[in-house]
């Protein structure tokens, strides 16, 4: 730290700078991230000082959250779903599978507690299993990269706490069988979480509908992600429950406070995220949302069509807006890609495919120049193999 403080031109001089290091969105397509919309950013900054951790100081940001909760619970076929705002799919996960755990009865005191989820789950789940000592049973995925409900079930056991399934893998953007896992999870008195920080501002807005939220009875939880398509600012994520039993035990005395009781992982909560996402659902509306998906939907079709031309086909036709293209040499492609063009993608695991994510900071102009820059790599390639 300096003895004495900079100027404010000093300091603007040094963010700007670390800014210029900084990749830009628009030449961003492995993120699920996106630029927030205008309104959100605004909202975040008048609201900045807002801590969520004690809302009985801040009495008009936690009305807004709980609008966003009932918001989110409608939209999710909840209207009287239960939560709180997250810092994204990481942390709602996390208390997902901390509360399946509070509410089981340990029938022995034998093997580790261990959750289900399918082997496209986040590597959140990886983190869960260190963090609270449960084993994380993976589950085998059919062709198409959806979980395997049979494979599920064959994991179960009497320290099953809880299943877990996708709506919007990262890798593939898949919507798993969540109708049958929900009945799997009925069949054994477990509760099931639905990973949708992708998806939950995603699927609602499409024309083909999925069963994947509490339409379904099955399922107890949900993760969403208004800082992904939901257009809100970093970090925001909701947690939802079918009901407040879930809720409850995840509770802890907060002496200090003006409440005397979190039920929160973190303390110190960030209001600004709260009035961020409050303020763009208000203004986009199903209206806003359901236009933002087409646009995107229509810019990863169009993506297909310029990339066949080049003769590379998706791995599967997308369920929402992640395209993954068989190329040869994936890795060789994602690092020519961004070192002589400054396009930044990823590569899937298994199989090994370009991964790239159509978000709404897109256009079709990028796309063109992408699969320009795409036609010269693959050709590259293509030629050192002849």
């Amino acid at each position: 730290m300096n003895e004495t403080g900079l100027s404010e031109e000093e300091i603007i001089s040094l963010l700007g700078d670390a800014k210029s290091k900084d990749f830009s969105y628009d030449r961003v397509l492995s993120s699920m991230c996106t630029t927030p919309h205008a309104v959100a950013v605004k909202a975040h900054m008048q609201f900045i000082e807002s801590n969520m951790g004690d809302f009985g100081l801040f009495k008009g940001t936690h009305a807004m959250e709980k609008e966003v909760i009932r918001m989110t619970g409608n939209m999710l076929h909840c209207p009287g779903a239960e939560g709180y705002l997250t810092t994204g799919g990481t942390e709602s996960n996390i208390q997902a599978v901390r509360s399946m755990r509070n509410l089981h009865e340990r029938k022995n005191s034998g093997p580790r507690l261990n959750v289900v989820v399918p082997a496209s789950a986040h590597f959140s789940f990886d983190k869960i299993s260190d963090v609270l000592d449960i084993e994380v049973r993976k589950a085998s995925l059919d062709r198409d990269f959806k979980a395997s409900a049979e494979a599920m079930a064959s994991l179960i056991d009497e320290n099953t706490v809880g299943l877990v399934a996708i709506a919007g893998s990262t890798e593939f953007g898949q919507v798993d069988p969540v109708e049958e896992i929900s009945g799997l999870a009925l069949k054994h008195g477990l509760p099931l979480h639905i990973d949708a920080a992708f998806g939950g501002f995603v699927l609602p807005f499409l024309e083909e509908k999925h069963a994947f939220d509490f339409s379904l009875q099955g399922v107890t939880s949900i993760a969403v992600d208004p800082h992904k398509m939901g257009l809100s600012t970093i970090p925001a994520g909701i947690l939802l429950f079918r009901d407040f039993r879930h809720l409850d035990c995840l509770k802890a005395h907060a002496p200090y406070l003006t409440v005397d009781s979190q039920y929160t992982l973190t303390g110190t909560r960030s209001g600004a995220a709260v009035a961020a996402t409050f303020a763009v659902m208000k203004f986009l509306g199903k209206e806003g949302y359901t236009a933002t998906v087409s646009r995107c939907m229509e810019m990863t079709r169009y993506l297909i069509r310029e990339a066949s031309v080049l003769g590379v086909e998706p791995v599967i036709d997308p369920v929402m807006n992640v395209v993954t293209l068989k190329v040869p040499d994936p890795a060789f492609i994602r690092s020519t890609l961004s070192r002589e063009y400054n396009w930044h993608v990823s590569i899937t695991r298994e199989p090994k495919a370009l991964r790239l994510v159509i978000m709404p900071h897109m256009s079709r102009g990028m796309i063109d120049m992408f699969v320009s820059d795409l036609a010269k790599v693959v050709e590259t390639v293509r030629h050192q193999r002849r």
